[in-house]
């Protein structure tokens, strides 16, 4: 039996899966939290400064493949055939000319600047509308494939933010690197960043790569857009690959500190949604959200079809990135899950402060477990009417349709008798109204939607937020079997490099993960839910334009 090894490195976690690429069943996982990451360290919620320690990365990747592999024989560990990495993105950091993170050299060990700027790192909103404004009005609009508006979650929006802001990264950072690309050239033993293969998915959605380009934005537009830009695009890449390659072999080293044959052949890296959207089976045409602390929504279609249109807000389509040889498209929120956790913290931090300073702190953690499933128990038994609460999901700014994270997010429509349950229910709303304008942009663009498939954390373990979801889109929404549908979909993507499997659809069809649920909208709730929605949209018209932006 061949097996293969899936590697999905979260916000807060990496998780390993071993799966028998004959049968798809799921052996063994192993799970580790990243121990800086879990201190707040080199982060600053307050700016929207995110960062993490490559060290992070690197231990989880040993501890976590460690973890499941000790739940299985000998035997089956001499069959492993290959491991896929998908990371979170963007996530970039700077490297020496050895594709050494700069925070892994003495002088930057502890210089934020120096690690991998997360996903979710919000300090580059003004370098992101300087991009847009050069971009807009260059002989060539380089942002015309991701949606006409660039973000400063991506490339280099974050990379000329921290050359602005840091000297000492200047001379030191010979080039960038995305996290999926990082680690997974790190297993190969190669991480020159001129030679390493470098992942369709981030460089096409992220970086402003595409052929027709010749790669990524001209010398010119990069010197014009800041000088300290100068002679960096001849460092970084100009062709990319899809993850159905080899990225190499296993390096020895790395075959030791994993425990897995010499011949392990490793795939090209990517981005954990789009790798998630292949663990969940993804069709043409079908809308795939991942759910979790954000969300990413993944849709792909023939290139054939649609790969004449530039679709409007979206997160870029890029022929591949999902998988080969179909035109991928990403979108997503920049809050879901967050926006939950936010709620609960409002109201266990003075409730976790009164307990602490009468002696009962031993009482928080078991109100911390408590406390989300209880809103959403007594939110599910509140009825929908067209006064109730409305709320805008813009807490972490606002990613699709077309991003802008200066905006800030509102709740409208409070009075005397609103309770926690009242205002989470709203929150949940939000969610789903998001949730539901994407979808629509999609539509409106020229992409029709054929089915929704939901994956993650969220969707797994809260009924109530699916229940709502399906609701307010006004339709069925399947929920994806497996726990860890972004490292099974990793796992699908190393069966096929590691040549198991010609194709990804022979892949998926074996290994992808099958489902467990289906949320039906209610069509009484749905009729209701579409005069809130509307609200909805008047509450977001108002507060983008009489809100004054936030840096």
């Amino acid at each position: 039996m061949p097996y293969v090894i899936g590697v999905d490195f979260g916000t807060d976690s990496v998780r390993a899966v071993l799966v028998n690429a004959e049968t798809g069943d799921e052996l063994a996982s192993g799970v580790h939290e990243y121990v800086r990451w879990k201190t707040g360290a080199y982060c600053d919620p307050a700016r929207s400064q995110f960062r993490q320690h490559p060290l992070d990365y690197l231990e989880g990747l040993e501890q976590s493949v460690r973890s499941a592999l000790r739940a299985v024989s000998p035997d089956v560990i001499a069959d492993i055939r290959g491991i896929s990495v998908d990371t979170t993105g963007s996530t970039p950091g700077p490297v020496d000319e050895n594709g050494t993170p700069l925070a892994l050299l003495p002088p930057f060990a502890d210089n934020p600047n120096g690690m991998f700027i997360l996903w979710k790192d919000h300090t580059a909103n003004q370098e992101a509308e300087e991009i847009n404004q050069l971009a807009h009005r260059w002989n060539t609009d380089f942002t015309k494939y991701v949606g006409g508006i660039y973000s400063s979650e991506w490339f280099w929006s974050k990379i000329l933010r921290t050359l602005r802001v840091d000297e000492s990264i200047r001379p030191a950072a010979f080039s960038w690197i995305e996290h999926c690309d990082w680690i997974s050239a790190v297993l190969t033993g190669n991480t020159n960043p001129l030679t390493l293969k470098r992942s369709r998915t981030a460089a096409g959605h992220k970086a402003l790569w595409h052929a027709e380009f010749d790669g990524l934005p001209s010398e010119e537009f990069l010197t014009t857009l800041d000088p300290l830009l100068a002679g960096l695009r001849d460092r970084l890449f100009r062709h990319t690959y899809t993850s159905d390659e080899p990225m190499g072999t296993i390096s020895a080293e790395w075959a030791e500190k994993l425990g897995v044959p010499t011949t392990v052949v490793i795939g090209v890296g990517g981005f954990d949604a789009h790798m998630g959207a292949v663990g969940a089976n993804i069709e043409s045409y079908a809308l795939v959200k991942v759910i979790g602390t954000s969300t990413c929504d993944m849709l792909m279609a023939p290139s054939e079809d649609v790969g004449h249109l530039l679709i409007r807000g979206i997160c870029g389509q890029v022929d591949g990135s999902i998988v080969p040889g179909m035109l991928g498209m990403e979108a997503g929120q920049s809050a879901f899950g967050d926006l939950y956790a936010w709620f609960t913290r409002l109201i266990l931090e003075p409730v976790a402060g009164v307990l602490t300073q009468q002696g009962q702190a031993s009482l928080i953690p078991s109100l911390q477990t408590a406390l989300l499933p209880y809103l959403a128990e007594q939110a599910s038994q509140l009825p929908v009417s067209e006064t109730d609460i409305v709320s805008l999901d813009w807490l972490n700014g606002r990613r699709t349709p077309d991003a802008n994270h200066t905006l800030k997010g509102a709740i409208s429509g409070l009075n005397l008798g609103s309770s926690a349950a009242h205002v989470f229910k709203s929150l949940v709303e939000a969610t789903a109204y998001g949730a539901r304008r994407i979808a629509e942009r999609f539509v409106e663009e020229g992409v029709p939607i054929q089915q929704v498939i939901a994956i993650g954390g969220v969707a797994r373990k809260s009924a109530f937020v699916m229940q709502t979801l399906a609701d307010v889109m006004n339709v069925p929404i399947k929920v994806a079997e497996s726990d860890q549908c972004c490292a099974r979909g990793a796992a699908v993507c190393a069966a096929v490099a590691a040549g198991i499997y010609p194709t990804f659809a022979e892949a998926q069809k074996a290994m992808a993960s099958a489902f467990d649920a289906v949320y039906t909208p209610r069509p009484e709730r749905a009729s209701e839910y579409d005069v809130l929605y509307e609200r909805y949209l008047s509450l977001g018209g108002f507060i983008e334009k009489k809100m004054p932006p936030t840096p």
